[in-house]
């Protein structure tokens, strides 16, 4: 009888503990999508994990295929570093196929991109300098830009034209530049500030400052009591951009990215410039071709280790980033550079985490496709997962923080859940397009019964009102 009692004790133990493993509120979170008025019309999609088992804990409608919007970039960042591994590098090179006799380059200087994402205008003036040193004066022959390391596609294949001006619709290229350390490659940061009095033109400043853009200013400085607003568009194919509004006299600067059409010839007009700063003087043009086999390498630049691109391409969900990353992978694997070969590569790489590419559908490595589809049970799995892999620190280090100490550490999860039980516990990647909202990561409990978890949210009225949603929820599964 006593044996039967211990075992009894035993057994209600072993229920306990399985109990509180899986603590969290099923009725409280049954609450929460039942009674938001925002999923009214709308459709959600809810995966929740242990993260030490891989046991799926909750899940509502976990096996519907939805839109993951930037999620997509969670499958992105974990290919990459299985692919091309944490250390990878991506050089940018100068080359020469001339004899430099007194000063005089007497042949073509080239500069041949491999897809470096955080390529910035500092790096090309280092590169020019080795020029320099080695005594370089005069250039009797063409800058030549070779960006054939990834083919000429410049859009994967559902970006719309009203996303081609925007930071995050650039145009994908081997060769392309980044104005600042958020790394918004292929784009222009433009400054605008209030002019002198009012009915003055705003003071406008472009970085990189060069002629490759023509700004048409027509925004006029306004009273302090005016709230001001302004509107900037890129004319499509070309690189005229208009300034339209207001800005009142106390207004601080407004920064605003700017697409450029044909981030190549961009970066020509760039290095350009950056001979002329360095006194080297260029007899002849500019243009696109590639690498001559008889060029000699002058200098190369190495980009930063993958496991550190991750952080502003991650952070600030970087979709230029992901779609350069797509064609390096493609490039690595079958010695092709392109959208096709790239996502063909990702697709047979996610195996390697129990997910199935054929049973995905997958249009580009960002997510700004409002085709990509997958289920929030196989993005909870992929989290999982990468947790057994040499490379989840640098995986998981890369996505945003609740109540990060600095803004890279917040990223897209800057403004939310801040001062609650989720700050510096909650590790998550934000997703958004029109009508989609999307959140995946990582809990720390208390407990030490750590969550992973998936919250997939489409045909949403009010994509702001689906976050606070999605907030709620990951507030539910973090215990006080």
């Amino acid at each position: 009888m006593k044996i039967f009692q211990t075992l009894m004790i035993l057994l209600l133990l072993m229920s306990f503990v399985v109990g509180d493993v899986n603590a969290f509120e099923h009725d409280q979170l049954h609450q929460i999508i039942e009674s938001d008025p925002v999923l009214q019309g709308s459709f959600i999609s809810i995966s929740v994990r242990s993260a030490q088992t891989g046991e799926v804990l909750f899940e509502h409608n976990a096996n519907t295929r939805l839109r993951p919007a930037s999620n997509m970039k969670l499958l992105t960042a974990a290919t990459a570093l299985s692919v091309l591994g944490e250390e990878h590098r991506f050089t940018t090179e100068l080359y020469s196929d001339g004899v430099l006799n007194w000063k005089v380059l007497n042949g073509d200087l080239i500069i041949k991109g491999s897809g470096d994402p955080t390529l910035m205008v500092e790096d090309l003036r280092n590169l020019v300098q080795v020029l320099k040193t080695q005594g370089v004066k005069v250039i009797r022959g063409d800058v030549i830009a070779d960006d054939t390391h990834f083919d000429d596609v410049r859009y994967p294949i559902d970006v719309p034209w009203s996303d081609e001006e925007t930071y995050y619709g650039a145009q994908i290229s081997a060769l392309t530049v980044s104005p600042d350390q958020d790394y918004h490659t292929g784009t222009i940061r433009i400054m605008m500030k209030p002019g002198k009095q009012t009915g003055d033109k705003a003071l406008i400043s472009i970085v990189p400052q060069t002629n490759y853009v023509t700004i048409v200013n027509e925004v006029r400085t306004t009273s302090r009591d005016n709230k001001g607003a302004i509107s900037v568009s890129r004319k499509h194919g070309e690189n005229v951009i208009y300034l339209k509004g207001s800005i009142p006299m106390n207004g601080t600067t407004k920064t605003e990215y700017v697409a450029v059409w044909e981030p190549t010839e961009h970066v020509l007009e760039v290095i350009k410039q950056v001979l002329t700063n360095h006194g080297i003087i260029l007899l002849g043009s500019t243009k696109v071709g590639k690498t001559p086999e008889r060029a000699k390498q002058v200098a190369v630049h190495q980009s930063m280790p993958l496991s550190e691109i991750l952080v502003p391409f991650m952070k600030y969900s970087n979709n230029g980033h992901a779609e350069m990353i797509v064609k390096e992978m493609g490039y690595k694997v079958t010695g092709e550079g392109s959208f096709e070969s790239g996502l063909s590569v990702l697709k047979n790489e996610l195996q390697r985490f129990d997910l199935e590419g054929e049973n995905l559908i997958i249009r580009d490595g960002s997510g700004i496709s409002h085709v990509n589809s997958i289920t929030a049970n196989d993005i909870s799995k992929l989290l999982f997962k990468v947790q057994e892999e040499p490379w989840f620190s640098s995986f998981y280090h890369s996505l945003p923080l609740v109540d990060g100490d600095t803004r890279i550490e917040r990223g897209t999860l800057y403004s939310r859940m801040k001062q609650t039980a989720a700050t510096k516990r909650v590790r998550a990647k934000t997703g958004t397009l029109t009508s989609v909202s999307s959140l995946a990561g990582y809990i720390e409990r208390n407990d030490e019964n750590d969550l992973i978890f998936s919250i997939l949210l489409n045909n949403v009225l009010d994509v702001k009102q689906a976050k606070k949603l999605e907030d709620r929820i990951v507030l539910s599964l973090t215990n006080k």
